[in-house]
């Protein structure tokens, strides 16, 4: 799923306006329960959650090698993705990491998580120039199941605001080039 919130070719006139230059992108296993919360959030938000125009979001699955290309395509990427942090299950915390050790470890063991792909993309060029990571605590991973628990599910509506948020911050900054 990869969904333009706002950019791309503007209808009858073949104006173009500027590509997004800022993507969203959740990170998750959909059959492993509350660990694929990134996931459920850019569906939520690529559903119908009031993002600036110009945002990109795009359903990033399991991570690995296959989403290098975002991280040399846009020049801020957002990644949403759960974490085992001790903290209560449903906690939203905001992190800008720098270099691949500020990244939390792989949940899961048959990915390579986030750490691999920023850590290269960060060696690819022009591209990337910030990154930012929305985590949601949860405690345990429950395989085979598809739903979020009650209180990763109440999360999500923390999630789109905190996303929405820096997305903003992000338009105010491509449009009058302060950090966001």
């Amino acid at each position: 799923m990869a969904a333009d919130q706002g950019g791309g070719r503007e209808a009858g006139g073949g104006n173009h306006m500027p590509a997004p230059r800022t993507l969203v992108m959740g990170i998750g296993n959909l059959l492993m329960g509350d660990e694929g919360v990134g996931v459920h959030a850019v569906r939520a938000l690529a559903e119908g959650a009031s993002l600036p125009p110009g945002i990109a979001v795009v359903d990033g699955g399991t991570g690995g090698f296959h989403l290098l290309s975002y991280f040399s395509d846009y020049d801020r990427v957002v990644m949403i993705d759960a974490t085992m942090d001790g903290q209560a299950d449903g906690t939203v915390s905001l992190m800008e990491p720098r270099y691949a050790t500020d990244f939390p470890r792989s949940l899961t063991a048959h990915d390579i998580g986030l750490r691999g792909p920023r850590r290269i993309g960060s060696d690819a060029g022009p591209g990337c120039r910030r990154s930012y990571l929305v985590t949601v605590s949860i405690s345990d991973m429950q395989p085979m199941r598809v739903s979020l628990s009650p209180a990763l599910e109440a999360a999500v509506a923390g999630v789109i605001t905190r996303v929405s948020g820096l997305c903003g911050r992000c338009l105010a900054e491509d449009t009058t080039s302060v950090a966001c």
